[in-house]
């Protein structure tokens, strides 16, 4: 990659112009993406940005140091975003005009067999998007009771069978070690439907790479901390893609916690941090989505800090 260009990104940057539009980019504004990966989003801030302007952006996973473009503008963290705060005090911000975050998995992870996101390959269940971590989708699925696998597949998977699924894990893994994707298809095909075999697949990938990679507590994190670095006028955009997440991010923005609770004060008014940029949600449209059908449960939020 040529230093003095942008990155060439190695996915379709969903909801790109929306989210963009979105942070409403002053030319001399600092804004932060914390979640770069292919880098189609930060490219598209950088062009939006004056010579003074300055993006900072953070991904966990090592791929995406490939994309880092070489820019004086641009600064790169190889960071999980729930440590927002203190990469952001390293390097000397004061506040932000604007957060963007693409909560989705890249295509490229799901292509990769030996990454273990897809169900529609054979590999290693690893799960991990910072590889340097030490624990894998393989040893939960070995290692974890069946009241904690009960747990974490009925709550990040939604799935109302987890207890019996869980059983079955543990059948499984009593014979031998759970630790290919096809160890896993094997243990789930009594719970699929041919009318529901992809989504509950799905579920079940979902809840263990959550689970892997803590996602939700992350999410909960770096929304609290970006609310503290935001300047007033600062905008928030936020793309999720399964109802655990835009349900956090839904009630952040409406109520300024995670519960959606509506705070008041002495004289009946909502108090909030934030002010509703779009009321209804954003989504792909048909033609979007006819082209990265990834796309299709994408959902843009995006918020004004008061």
């Amino acid at each position: 990659m040529c230093q003095n260009d942008l990155p060439i990104t190695y996915h379709t940057p969903v909801l790109l112009h929306e989210s963009v539009d979105g942070l409403d980019v002053q030319p001399q504004g600092v804004y932060v993406d914390v979640t770069m990966g292919g880098g189609g989003h930060a490219r598209e801030i950088l062009r939006r940005l004056g010579k003074n302007g300055r993006l900072i952006a953070f991904d966990q996973d090592d791929e995406a140091a490939k994309n880092v473009p070489g820019d004086p503008r641009f600064t790169f963290v190889r960071g999980n975003f729930r440590y927002l705060s203190n990469f952001l005090r390293y390097h000397q911000v004061e506040a932000v005009d604007g957060l963007l975050a693409d909560l989705g998995v890249s295509s490229r992870h799901f292509d990769d067999p030996a990454r273990g996101f897809s169900f529609r390959f054979d590999g290693t269940l690893d799960m991990r998007m910072n590889r340097d971590a030490t624990v894998s989708a393989a040893d939960i699925l070995n290692d974890y009771t069946v009241e904690r696998l009960s747990e974490l597949f009925y709550r990040y998977g939604e799935l109302r069978n987890a207890r019996a699924i869980a059983t079955a894990v543990d059948s499984f893994r009593q014979e031998r070690k759970i630790q290919q994707t096809g160890d896993l298809l094997t243990v789930l095909e009594p719970f699929t439907r041919k009318d529901r075999e992809k989504k509950i697949l799905a579920q079940a990938f979902q809840a263990l790479r959550i689970e892997v990679n803590g996602e939700m507590e992350a999410l909960t994190e770096m929304l609290e901390q970006a609310l503290t670095w935001l300047r007033p006028g600062g905008r928030m955009c936020v793309i999720s893609y399964h109802s655990l997440e835009d349900r956090l991010v839904k009630h952040f923005f409406r109520s300024g916690n995670f519960e959606g609770k509506q705070m008041k004060d002495f004289y009946g008014n909502v108090v909030t941090p934030f002010r509703l940029v779009n009321r209804k949600v954003i989504v792909p449209t048909e033609e979007e989505q006819r082209l990265n059908p990834r796309a299709r449960s994408a959902k843009l939020r995006v918020a004004e800090k008061i």
